[in-house]
């Protein structure tokens, strides 16, 4: 017993219990994940906190993430540096997010984060063109792209300033019961141009 390796120390597991969704047997599994992506760069022990970051290249290859075409948006918004770089932290919090047990207001503020593209704490018409170019890996015409973007301002901008808030997000999910679908499929043109509220609202968080 004296020869068990130490990874955390109690303190660090209850602060990572009480910051994410997850059990102590979880945070050490996605921790022995996170080091099997880089062993090189990941000690054993982190009770000294280390100032280690996985980068991006790595953490997209990830099978929950390579698939998706929002992989490098969602390393992003959930890396400190902004770059898509993890630390340990960033990771529990990413999965912790797209995770199950996490609740639906907390996957639609990130999810608001992850189309923000600009970072300017709205949903745009050029933000929107992004997210359906990414959502149908660039299966439509630019005015076919133009068209949704219109309809999806014009049904969900509730104040009518021509963008979209988290405020007027949130209320575009609550019409949107598939938004947390946790399987990956693209929408078809057809479904996009006749329902796009619910196609645009369909957020794919493949974990």
């Amino acid at each position: 017993m004296g020869n068990k390796q130490t990874i955390f120390t109690a303190e660090q597991l209850d602060t990572y219990q009480d910051c994410t969704f997850f059990t102590r047997k979880e945070i050490l599994r996605l921790f022995n994940r996170y080091r099997d992506l880089a062993p090189q760069l990941v000690p054993d022990d982190y009770t000294n906190k280390p100032d280690v970051k996985i980068p991006y290249e790595l953490i997209g290859s990830m099978p929950e993430l390579k698939d998706n075409p929002f992989r490098q948006r969602i390393a992003e918004v959930f890396s400190e540096d902004g770059d898509g770089n993890m630390t340990l932290d960033d990771f529990l919090d990413m999965f912790s997010v797209l995770s199950e047990m996490a609740p639906k207001d907390l996957k639609a503020f990130y999810a608001f984060k992850i189309y923000d593209f600009n970072n300017d704490d709205y949903i745009c018409k050029s933000d929107l063109e992004k997210t359906l170019n990414k959502l149908t890996r660039n299966e439509l015409t630019p005015e076919e792209v133009c068209l949704v973007c219109e309809k999806v301002i014009d049904e969900a901008d509730v104040d009518n300033d021509g963008k979209l808030s988290l405020e007027d997000f949130q209320h575009m999910i609550v019409r949107a019961p598939d938004f947390l679908r946790v399987d990956w499929q693209v929408p078809r043109r057809e479904q996009l141009k006749k329902e796009p509220l619910k196609n645009m609202y369909t957020f794919i968080w493949n974990a």
